[in-house]
């Protein structure tokens, strides 16, 4: 199958599918907060706040990132890394919460589900503008990105580090995975696990550490047939490496916060509804 990129131009404007679907991420996160405050008649608005520093700081973060490993301009159309965005965007989120006197093991279990759906639909972008594919492939499912980024030709995944197959032609466009597509359906599970596990009856925290695990194992297995060869550590690629500390790190916080340690959310700080604020 060939597919091309979702672009078109509005007043001189141009639009593209990952800026469509980035948008549509963050919105479908901050609804998915909403609802959640919503049910423990907490401060609706607060959902906004963290979508707002989670733009900031993600969209900053990733290119930064993109930047500091690839080079280019601040500006372009593709070229943000996800960790990048991730660190980024907590580190923003996390900045507002103390500055909104709310607890922060409160704002990462609130962001937890929200973080999943967001992301996947974001993939779904990078597949509307042919980013972040996989290796060549023969199996019937298998697409052809003939102006990706880069495009899916000899040249194009030399480019990228990958040794096509032999006797491939500089210009002949490969069939590759649709990782892109892969990821969308893993993020949405891991959104409905913890949507789904959101009552838990463990401590405050502890779906954000669930959040890392999911997280963490769904990219390292994802960079096995991604179409990159950054393996700067050894046998793992930089993504590797930086889930398996998720894993970790995710890991260790499920097992400090299994047991419920009896904090409690209330309506502190920017949780306060309007009329008790």
């Amino acid at each position: 199958m060939t597919v091309y990129p979702l672009t078109f131009t509005i007043l001189g404007l141009e639009i593209t599918g990952f800026g469509i679907m980035m948008m549509t991420g963050f919105l479908a996160a901050g609804w998915v907060m909403h609802r959640e405050l919503t049910r423990r008649r907490l401060n609706v608005e607060y959902a906004a706040d963290i979508i707002v520093a989670g733009v900031v700081g993600g969209i900053l973060g990733a290119r930064l990132w993109y930047i500091a490993l690839n080079g280019g301009p601040l500006l372009s159309r593709g070229g943000l890394v996800w960790y990048g965005g991730f660190l980024g965007g907590a580190a923003a989120v996390l900045a507002q919460s103390w500055w909104k006197r709310v607890p922060m093991r409160f704002t990462l279990e609130l962001s937890a589900p929200a973080l999943a759906l967001g992301h996947g639909l974001g993939r779904l972008g990078c597949f509307l503008v042919q980013d972040d594919y996989g290796l060549p492939t023969d199996l019937p499912w298998g697409m052809r990105f003939p102006e990706g980024i880069p495009p899916t030709t000899g040249q194009g995944l030399a480019s990228l580090g990958i040794t096509p197959p032999a006797g491939t032609q500089p210009f002949e466009v490969l069939a590759v995975h649709p990782t892109q597509l892969y990821e969308v359906a893993a993020l949405i599970l891991a959104f409905t696990i913890l949507w789904r596990a959101r009552r838990h009856a463990h401590a405050v925290g502890w779906l954000f550490a669930g959040y890392l695990v999911l997280i963490g194992v769904e990219r390292f297995l994802i960079e096995l047939i991604r179409a990159k060869d950054d393996r700067l550590l050894g046998p793992f690629t930089l993504a590797q490496a930086m889930s398996i500390g998720l894993v970790a790190l995710g890991a260790l916080l499920m097992w400090q916060w299994w047991r419920n340690d009896g904090v409690t959310v209330t309506a502190v700080g920017a949780l306060k509804p309007p009329a008790e604020a």
